[in-house]
Parts: structure tokens; sequence; C-alpha cells
């Protein structure tokens, strides 16, 4: 019992149409069908903006791949003593899937599993400024960097009850990051053991082409918006990518090249720096 992918996030922003602005006319998403969605790829909706003053994310759905596996994965939390209801049929409209059960990790951030969610490939995406395409398929949406002084409850919340493998740790003197994957792309989500001003440290999204993340780091540039740090490559994931502040506060990374994770053959390593070259703060 595993859940598949990360399939959308929830953010509460206290600025919407900054955040649309900065999304899609800068980083190329498509605005879905539904005002306050964003899209990537050929679902419905990926990335939902709710009005709030917490500048943060506010819910993380993670994708099953059966109803199935979504009753296994509720009886399991459940004799865990995790807190666990379904979703009525109303908040499986407003997400748009078939069925959802609501949980929270140790941090206290709402998690949502769920399972088939509407698909749009009869509106292909077409991202406003070019972008040829974002890497989803079955490495779901991206990944979540989170804040978790409570590692070890969270980590045993994400590894023993939803599923994550370990991928490897990056060393930072007396922090060690935490990387794990449930599909081949290589973390999906990472944990920081220390407490941040946010819950969400960065999210990534990945592109198709070197050339959309180069085309990008001009948007930037040319619109004002703040590069937390230059283009890099990393140490374990090898992504080429940059980070950008988010109207949020906390940093969006955007890259390219990630490589892919075979749990048959994959060996957990271990760093000590981040970068191979660059990632320089901007």
């Amino acid at each position: 019992m595993s859940v598949s992918s990360l399939g959308y996030l929830g953010l509460s922003v206290s600025d919407t149409g900054a955040w649309t602005r900065f999304a899609c006319d800068v980083l190329g998403l498509m605005p879905a069908a539904e005002e306050g969605k964003l899209r990537i790829d050929s679902r419905e909706w990926r990335i939902a903006l709710h009005e709030g003053s917490e500048d943060d994310i506010a819910y993380a759905g993670f994708e099953v791949a059966s109803p199935r596996a979504l009753d296994d994965l509720e009886a399991k939390l459940a004799s865990a003593g995790r807190p666990v209801k379904r979703g009525d049929d109303a908040l499986c409209k407003e997400r748009g899937v078939a069925q959802l059960v609501v949980t929270e990790d140790p941090g206290g951030l709402a998690v949502e599993l769920f399972c088939g969610q509407m698909d749009r490939g009869n509106v292909p995406f077409a991202s406003p400024v070019g972008v040829t395409g974002f890497h989803t398929g079955d490495q779901g949406l991206g990944h979540i960097v989170l804040a978790a002084p409570e590692i070890d409850a969270v980590r045993s919340f994400y590894v023993d009850l939803l599923g994550f493998r370990l991928s490897d740790h990056i060393s930072m003197g007396p922090v060690v990051l935490e990387f794990y994957h449930c599909n081949p792309r290589h973390h999906t989500i990472a944990l920081l053991p220390a407490p941040l001003p946010k819950r969400m440290h960065h999210m990534m999204l990945e592109v198709e082409r070197f050339d959309d993340v180069g085309f990008a780091h001009d948007r930037c540039q040319e619109a004002g918006v703040p590069i937390s740090t230059t283009l890099g490559k990393h140490t374990n994931d090898q992504m080429v990518s940059f980070y950008v502040k988010t109207p949020s506060g906390f940093d969006l990374e955007y890259g390219f090249g990630g490589i892919a994770v075979d749990d048959a053959t994959w060996s957990i390593g271990r760093y000590d720096k981040t970068s191979i070259w660059g990632h320089k703060p901007g």
C-alpha cells in the first residue's frame, strides 16, 4: 500500500491575482477552467489558490492507484490512530476526484488521498508563454520540501503509513535533509528537520526541455521577480534548475533533467553539498 504520486497542491495565498500572473505569465502555467486553479498538463488542475493570510501550503493531495488501495490506506491510517475522514460529494466535486480521504500529518499539514482525478485531455495544455510542457505523468506534479522539526513522527507518517521510500540524505552541518520517493521521480517529498517561518520550504516544477528553464529565467528577470538562487545542478537528483521567490515568500524551483529512481537497483546515497555547481544566492 503506497501513494503513487503528488497529484495536487492547495496554497493559502494573500494575493491570488499576483500568484496567477506569476504562475501563468512568468512560469508558463495555464489557467484552469475554474477560477483560482492552474494546469500544467492534461489533468483538470494541479495547483489551487485559496485566499488566506498564511501564504503557505494548505494541503497536499496524493494519488493512489485504485479505490481498493484507497480503502487499504484509510484502514491503515485509522489503525495507526491518525485522523481519517471520507471526503463528501461536495469536496470530491471541488477537487475533481472520484474518491477522497482526508488526514493530517504529525506536523499539522492536511493530507488528502484520492483516486480518479478528472482528466481534460480534450482541452490540451497550452502554456500562455510557450512552455513546451511539464514533466508529470507517473511522476506526478513535482516535489515539495517541508519543514519538519518533529522529524521522527513526520518521517514515520510518510514512510510507514503512506509508503514513501528513502532516496538519500544531504548533510548540511548538523541538519540532515531527507529525500523520499513514491515513483521514479527522485523525490516527491523532502523533509527538513528544522523550524522555519513557513511549512513550505519550496516546491518544484520540472519542464520537458532545458531551454524552457532558460526562457523562464529570462522572464523572471524581465518581470523583476526575485531569483533566490542562480542556475545550478543538484548533487543528488542531478536537476538543473534555479529558484525563484513566489508571491507568498517561499521558493519555487524550476528545473529540468532530474534522474529517475529504479527501486530494483537504487542505492541510498549521502551527500554533504546540495549542488555540484551553481545555485548561488541570487
